[in-house]
């Protein structure tokens, strides 16, 4: 068996002393993992502190005091020092921007005060920080317990790169609410069959339907994961919160996390977030992971297995990005244009909602319940969803996607308001010619 790095052992026996449910939650990868103290970050880090003289150190160039670079790109960004551009950020993200991004979530999730909760640590954006989750907390056999409706890219994840077993329960109940009764029954059999612990992803506003759960459905998925972990099963809960603060109607209003935390020491809130969505820069590519533990001591070996995760992949994040998500935030007209983008996407979505309701279309596609985020999905009725999209990229020049054999994910994000009834109409149409030559 391989011999454990003393750093990493550290940290174990730290987490077990703590908390020892949450040590069994680590995948024999999230064990092993360590953040290199005596390495070249750490050296550098020392020399950048003591260094006045020279520092010989980290592998960047300086030229005149100043990070080496190219006048074809700084003329570009002359907005931005040369040092909040060209050097590496910290594997855990620029201090500065997770001071930034923590006060923003403190204000977007009142349930987090008097919390004890980690700070955040920048990813690659939220993909990559369910990855690092994936990697910390899941091996070959470990239950992963999502809805049937998710994002595909879960199983690539979870499934396909850490051998989890994915348990996929009814997103909605007979009565068209979350099915809080169904992820309580995933988890009480993965204790049945043996499993110590199991990791429960959940995506508000979901991808694909758009659908957020109200207080109360809330209050049951709370319920539901307690019960789980007084029946003695550890329970990591990522909540995925790609699509956070796009919520339009009588739902939840601030992600789950907030409420998990401190809920009961067999739970493990993870929030997976980021800036991608939220505030629409998808190609800067800056998320985050925050863990919430009443254990100081948990929280830190947690961020330090983290920080080693990022430096064994990417090293770090990019730079540019962070700086330029950081001014934002700290821009006195950030909120404003940001309540303006969500009022755009509101219509967006209360328009769609209007031209569903009118009645129009109920022999050929009824829709699943939504009231957030960037998407919503159509059931389609007489044929598969498969050869509608097929034949609205044919004949009508749309794009939809198919997900299963029935469901048709429409992004009303990319739609103007004005073309929403066009788009609809053109599925119905497509419904009414594919079931026609299929007759």
């Amino acid at each position: 068996m391989k011999t454990m790095n003393p750093l990493a052992k550290q940290l174990n026996d730290q987490i077990q002393k703590e908390n020892p449910y949450v040590l069994e939650m680590l995948s024999e990868l999230g064990k092993q993992i360590y953040f290199p103290k005596e390495g070249i970050l750490s050296q550098s880090a020392e020399a950048g502190q003591k260094a006045k003289k020279f520092n010989a150190t980290i592998g960047i160039a300086v030229e005149k005091g100043v990070p080496m670079h190219l006048e074809v790109l700084q003329r570009n960004l002359s907005a931005y020092a040369p040092k909040d551009l060209y050097p590496y950020a910290p594997p855990a993200g620029k201090p500065e921007l997770r001071t930034a991004w923590r006060e923003k979530m403190v204000l977007d999730n009142p349930s987090l005060k008097g919390k004890n909760y980690g700070n955040p640590i920048v990813t690659n954006a939220l993909t990559h920080g369910i990855s690092i989750v994936a990697d910390l907390f899941a091996d070959a056999g470990t239950p992963v317990i999502v809805p049937d409706k998710n994002w595909e890219n879960y199983e690539l994840t979870f499934a396909i790169r850490r051998g989890a077993e994915m348990v996929y329960f009814p997103l909605y109940n007979d009565s068209g609410l979350f099915n809080s009764e169904a992820l309580l029954e995933a988890l009480l059999d993965a204790k049945e069959q043996g499993k110590k612990s199991a990791v429960v992803l959940l995506n508000f506003p979901n991808n694909p339907t758009g659908y957020t759960p109200t207080q109360q459905e809330g209050q049951t998925i709370i319920d539901a994961l307690v019960k789980a972990a007084e029946a003695g099963i550890n329970v990591v809960v990522a909540t995925d919160d790609a699509y956070f603060s796009l919520f339009f109607e009588d739902s939840m209003h601030e992600s789950l996390f907030g409420l998990l935390a401190g809920l009961h020491p067999r739970i493990l809130p993870v929030k997976i977030d980021g800036a991608t969505k939220e505030e629409y820069v998808w190609g800067f590519r800056v998320g985050f992971v925050t863990y919430a533990s009443e254990s100081a001591a948990v929280l830190t070996a947690l961020e330090q297995k983290t920080m080693g995760i990022i430096r064994a992949t990417i090293s770090s994040g990019p730079h540019p990005s962070q700086t330029f998500l950081l001014q934002a935030l700290k821009d006195p007209q950030f909120e404003a244009q940001r309540v303006q983008k969500f009022e755009i996407m509101k219509a967006r979505a209360n328009k769609v909602k209007e031209i569903l309701d009118s009645g129009k279309y109920t022999d050929a596609f009824d829709y699943y319940p939504f009231n957030s985020g960037y998407f919503m999905c159509l059931k389609i009725k007489g044929t598969t969803a498969e050869s509608v999209r097929q034949q609205l990229l044919e004949k009508h020049q749309i794009g939809t996607i198919a997900l299963g054999e029935t469901d048709l994910r429409v992004a009303f994000s990319c739609v103007e308001e004005e073309n929403l009834q066009e788009i609809y109409d053109s599925i119905y149409q497509a419904v009414k010619e594919v079931q026609a030559v299929e007759a």
